[in-house]
Order: structure tokens, then sequence, then C-alpha cells
């Protein structure tokens, strides 16, 4: 807990440098996607998959990267191995982060976890490690298809949340 809390900290910290704001060039229209995969196999289906969807990818290699990125940018979309950088869920200082985001942040992100213990579409397990959804590595050659249709799920379900926020900002 307390190395989340240096390396949180540090990244808050640390001075301006353009190359850490990737994100500065992306139009309005162009939606964005954080892919937090350690395997490099896994990362390949993935990618291809959020690519063929249209969002532009960023793949941090580090915790550090990931949540240098994070201070930027609001994603579109955030997917999480649940053992990136970590040995386990509980440890992963990316999925921490997102949880203690602040609600009117955290709702604009879809968040979906990669598990090897968890099933596809497991709600529990989604809820306990706060994400949308959660996809097993056995159903990763179906991860487009998952992601579209728990998107939408997921948009359907907070749609009076978000309307509701569009309204609040408008004034």
């Amino acid at each position: 807990m307390e190395e989340e809390k240096i390396l949180t900290s540090e990244t808050a910290s640390e001075a301006y440098d353009a190359a850490d704001r990737s994100f500065d060039f992306v139009g309005a229209d162009v939606e964005t996607a954080l892919i937090c995969e350690p395997g490099a196999d896994l990362r390949e289906k993935i990618d291809a998959a959020v690519n063929s969807m249209g969002y532009q990818i960023t793949a941090p290699r580090s915790v550090k990267d990931a949540l240098k990125n994070l201070r930027y940018h609001v994603y579109n979309i955030i997917i999480v191995n649940e053992n990136f950088s970590a040995d386990n869920s509980a440890n992963n200082e990316v999925l921490n982060y997102l949880a203690n985001l602040n609600m009117s942040t955290r709702r604009q992100m879809f968040v979906a976890m990669i598990s090897n213990r968890f099933r596809t579409g497991d709600n529990m397990a989604a809820l306990h490690h706060n994400v949308d959804y959660v996809i097993n590595i056995k159903n990763i050659d179906d991860v487009g298809q998952i992601i579209m249709s728990a998107i939408a799920d997921t948009d359907e379900f907070y749609h009076v949340f978000k309307e509701t926020m569009r309204k609040k900002e408008r004034g």
C-alpha cells in the first residue's frame, strides 16, 4: 500500500514532459484505449480487436507508464490484466488507481479486467474489482465481440447517470 502511494505521488509530482502527453494531438471524435497486458500474444489479439473497432491504442509497458497516461487522458476503454505488474488483482496499481477515481470521471471509461481466475462476464468479480467487465483468458479470441457487447450493456446501464451528468455540465 505504501509503495502504491509512493508510485502514484511520484508520477503526479514529476515535472511536465511533453513526451508523457501522448494525446495532445487527438481530435475530439477519436476514441482511445489503454491496454495494460504484459503478455505479447494476448496483447496482439487485444490490440487487433480494439484497433478494428476504431480506437487509438496506448500500450504501456509498466505501471508507471500507465499511471502517467491516465494522469493526462480519460480513456474510453481500459483493458487491464489482473497481473499487470502485480502478482494479483489486489496489488494491481492500475486497478487501484481506477477504483479511486471520482465517479463522474470513472463512468466516462469502460474498464475490463483480463483474468485467468474468473469466468467471462462474472458480475460479482467485476463488482469486487471495481471494473465494468471480466474477460477470461480462455475467451481472448472473441475479445472484440465481448468488448462490443459489454460496452453496449454498460452504456445502457449507466444511460441515466451519463445523461444527468451531461445536463449538469450544460448548466
